[in-house]
C-alpha cells in the first residue's frame, strides 16, 4: 500500500517543512495552503520532515544527550 504525506510549507522543520498529516493513496482531501507527496510506509506524521531542495521526506534528527559525568554522547 501506497502512502501520501500532506506538507506543511508554512511550519518549517530543519531546513524544510512539517509532515503533518500521513493518508493512504485514495484518501486524501484538499486542503488550502498545504499539498500532499508520496511517501515511504513508515513516515509518522511529526516524526518527519519535507525536504524542498530534493523533494524528498526524511526522518527528524534525534537529540543528542550528553552524559554530564563522563562528558560522552550517550
Amino acid at each position: 500500500m501506497s502512502k501520501q504525506a500532506l506538507i506543511s510549507p508554512n511550519e518549517p522543520r530543519e531546513t524544510g517543512y512539517r509532515v503533518a498529516q500521513v493518508e493512504p493513496d485514495g484518501q486524501t482531501f484538499e486542503v488550502g495552503g498545504l499539498f500532499w507527496t508520496p511517501c515511504a510506509d513508515d513516515v509518522v506524521a511529526d516524526q518527519f520532515w519535507y525536504d524542498p531542495s530534493d523533494n524528498t521526506i526524511k526522518p527528524n534528527p534525534q537529540p543528542v544527550t550528553i552524559d554530564n559525568t563522563t562528558g560522552q554522547v550517550v
